[in-house]
């Protein structure tokens, strides 16, 4: 399979479908999964074209990975999350649906039903309010 530059990520990257952005730099862009397995699913997705685990750079994954342990770190605060699951599916066959590496972050906490791959699409006013949650965490001071 070779990289489809119109796919949902590379047209978020390019402004052309919205988000809810809660992070973003020169190298990745964080935000909220409109299919949320818990409160709080976010996706940080680097801004460089690449399908999977294999076909980026090290340079470029090397900032996703650094990325997504600081917006993590926001989502497990803003959720008071007791444990979170950070995913990476890689190929369909491992359950990826949209070709541009990706890496879910996933707040969990104990008693919560969690299947890999979500059914339905969340409300946006839920999605915004849990973005601005997380925003608030990477904003505030470090403690």
């Amino acid at each position: 399979m070779s990289y489809d530059a119109n796919n949902v990520f590379a047209k978020i990257l390019r402004g052309e479908m919205p988000a809810h952005v809660v992070y973003e730099d020169e190298h990745s862009v964080a935000f909220m999964d409109r299919m949320p397995q818990t409160q709080g699913h976010t996706l940080v997705v680097p801004r460089e074209a690449a399908e999977g685990f294999f076909d980026i750079s090290s340079a470029a994954l090397s900032h996703t990975i650094r990325t997504t342990q600081l917006v993590a770190r926001a989502v497990k605060t803003a959720f008071d999350a007791k444990g979170l699951m950070i995913v990476q599916l890689n190929g369909r066959e491992a359950g990826q649906s949209v070709f541009h590496l990706h890496f879910h972050i996933i707040p969990r906490n104990r008693g919560i039903d969690l299947r890999l791959l979500a059914r339905k699409v969340a409300d946006p006013e839920k999605l915004a309010e849990h973005a601005q949650r997380i925003r608030d965490e990477l904003q505030a001071p470090a403690s």
